[in-house]
């Protein structure tokens, strides 16, 4: 389930898989500072980078379409963003700079969290000497994301079942209603969770 979720073809070993987690994360975050710092203007640094990332989604056999759905969910924040600049001096430009290395950056995160396990993420995040509360944190959000996941999938076959459609302003009305029961649903199952794991000892450090 975790695999299908985030992208990773079930069962894939290539090379790009197979690499150190280390060694992913520390080659991303280069790709990711050197895309942000390059001037707009080195059209060739950034169709190298790209050329890159082609090659880590062709080599790790990445699926396009994964790629392709996350980036279209996030990208229309980025350009909000990148509208304020177009007031300024040089505003095409700017809006150019802040979409082109945004979408680099993400190709370049979607890529590493599809082609390494979770677990070794966080192995990584402990060299780095992180903090712990902070790496419990996103384990625990990580994980649980599927009970959210699992819990809305129930609520949405209940509602399909009552015949709910969305043709008319009552039906949002609902919908926004089950939202809300979703949220309280899962705050108080967190909190069921967070009370059981401490009476078994569980501690952050």
């Amino acid at each position: 389930m975790h695999s299908r979720f985030i992208g990773v073809p079930v069962g894939e070993t290539t090379v790009i898989h197979r690499l150190p987690a280390l060694a992913k994360v520390t080659v991303s975050c280069v790709v990711i500072l050197t895309s942000i710092l390059l001037p707009i203007g080195w059209g060739v640094a950034f169709v190298g980078i790209a050329a890159l990332l082609s090659l880590v989604v062709f080599v790790s056999r990445t699926s396009l379409w994964f790629l392709f759905r996350n980036i279209v969910i996030v990208e229309p924040f980025v350009i909000m963003v990148g509208l304020s600049t177009l007031f300024q001096p040089d505003g095409g430009m700017r809006f150019a700079s802040i979409a082109l290395k945004s979408t680099l950056s993400l190709v370049t995160i979607l890529l590493l969290s599809s082609t390494t396990p979770f677990e070794e993420l966080l192995e990584v995040l402990r060299m780095m000497r992180i903090p712990a509360a902070m790496i419990s944190i996103i384990a625990l959000m990580f994980r649980y994301i599927f009970v959210f996941i699992g819990e809305s999938g129930r609520m949405r076959t209940a509602r399909q079942s009552r015949s709910f459609t969305q043709r008319t302003a009552r039906s949002w009305v609902v919908l926004a209603s089950v939202l809300g029961q979703l949220f309280l649903r899962s705050t108080v199952r967190a909190e069921r969770i967070y009370t059981a794991m401490c009476a078994r000892g569980w501690r952050s450090q």
